[in-house]
């Protein structure tokens, strides 16, 4: 069970809208690197859907790797929708051009099943509040031999801030392991998982902290401390977020045939003019 208070991060984000694109420098450069992934990946996708897109700032670039693909942007704040929408410029809008928009969490997505060939989510599915239930929604939408691309954190994600704070005070991230566990557990066929770290260095203490309040990212952990920190925690949190480690987990899955009609019985696929056990006529 996710430990995120899903409306405290909802509440976060909603302020923190604004400013968020200025602030967000690690996710703008995950992005980018993402994007740079698909080079690879031989898709032509319909529809896709950009999963906890804030104001979906890849959705040009997706856009224009897939001219004929319709993107629908979701994300569980609509400031963040809205500012993406304003974003855009009013001829784009008067066009219709960029993504649809949806405001939804990840764990309830209003989509039938199938609806996507692509979905991409850049450092979400951590905000969560049941990973588990997101990822078997994902795995829902998708269509089948459609392609689910995602970015998150792993455990040794503000490790310099953990030390100074203690666990209480910081977020606790799934490891890469876990999350590819999931992926299978969710139905997603042939997982491919790989990390990075990411050192992100300010000129003065503190810029960690300003980066995360000014994107929304602060604690939002359901057994949170409500009181306000002392004034010797809060120097130690500035001594400490002069740098910050960042442990960026990448993982790419996709949806194959399915294993079990609705009922729950097992479906067995057999090739085309075989059938096992049958007698071999003369």
């Amino acid at each position: 069970m996710s430990e995120i208070d899903a409306r405290a991060a909802r509440r976060r984000f909603d302020r923190a809208a604004a400013g968020y694109a200025r602030a967000a420098r690690l996710e703008a450069e995950v992005g980018t690197r993402m994007l740079e992934r698909l080079d690879y990946v031989r898709l032509d996708p319909a529809r896709i859907l950009d999963a906890g897109s804030g104001p979906s700032p890849q959705a040009a670039w997706l856009g224009r790797r897939y001219p004929r693909a319709r993107l629908v942007a979701l994300d569980f704040s609509l400031p963040m929708l809205e500012r993406a929408r304003s974003a855009r410029g009013w001829l784009a809008r008067l066009r219709g051009n960029g993504p649809l928009a949806a405001c939804a969490a990840l764990e309830r997505l209003p989509f039938a099943p199938g609806t996507f060939g692509l979905a991409w989510s850049n450092m979400a599915l951590h905000w969560a509040a049941d990973a588990d239930a997101a990822l078997a929604e994902l795995q829902r939408v998708l269509e089948v031999g459609g392609l689910l691309m995602f970015s998150t954190v792993g455990p040794d994600t503000l490790k310099e801030l953990r030390a100074a704070a203690g666990e209480a005070r910081v977020h606790r991230f799934a490891d890469m392991h876990d999350v590819g566990d999931a992926l299978v557990a969710a139905g997603f066929s042939t997982p491919v998982m790989d990390r990075e770290m990411i050192t992100l260095t300010y000129p003065a203490d503190g810029g960690v902290l300003a980066d995360l309040r000014a994107s929304g990212q602060t604690l939002a952990r359901g057994d949170r401390a409500r009181g306000l920190a002392g004034r010797r925690l809060r120097a130690a949190l500035a001594r400490a977020g002069a740098s910050a480690s960042i442990e960026v987990v990448y993982g790419h899955a996709w949806k194959g045939e399915p294993r079990r009609a609705a009922d729950g019985r097992a479906i067995v696929r057999f090739a085309r003019g075989t059938v096992p056990g049958a007698a071999k006529l003369c």
